[in-house]
């Protein structure tokens, strides 16, 4: 199984609105969450899409990639807290107020899925054999009165 992940350092948004968005996408198909990015009104899905496309051309170059992206699925994908910017905003009677201007680091890992393979129902086997289908019991209703 291919793993393959990707990092950008010191994205311009706080981790915790990132978090957000990252959870849109955690478990999906890379197709999916890639159309899911497109159509997400946060402008951190812009940033997430490069990363997560990134992420797939780093999977692509890895040794014994089978070549399909279809089965690339999002393995994690989330964001830590980066280093903040402190600034000072002017206030009232000489007054400053500290303002912090936050960043993110976005990492999204992408995993290949297993090949599921069919068996083959033999003659003889335990495949060939059908389950009846249990009956359901009828809700028992107490008669009122009668």
């Amino acid at each position: 199984m291919i793993e393959a992940q990707a990092t950008a350092r010191g994205i311009r948004t706080s981790a915790q609105k990132a978090g957000l968005v990252c959870e849109l996408i955690r478990g999906k198909g890379v197709n999916q969450a890639l159309a899911t990015l497109q159509f997400t009104r946060k402008t951190v899905a812009r940033e997430l899409a490069k990363v997560l496309r990134s992420a797939v051309a780093n999977a692509q170059q890895k040794q014994g990639f089978g070549g399909d992206v279809e089965r690339l699925y999002v393995l994690a994908c989330y964001a830590n807290q980066g280093t903040s910017m402190k600034r000072v905003r002017p206030a009232p009677m000489g007054r400053a107020f500290r303002v912090t201007k936050r960043t993110a680091h976005l990492t999204v890992r992408v995993a290949e899925r297993a090949i599921k393979i069919a068996r083959v129902a033999t003659e003889g086997g335990s495949a060939a054999k059908a389950r009846p289908a249990r009956a359901r019991k009828a809700p028992a209703r107490a008669a009122a009165g009668a």
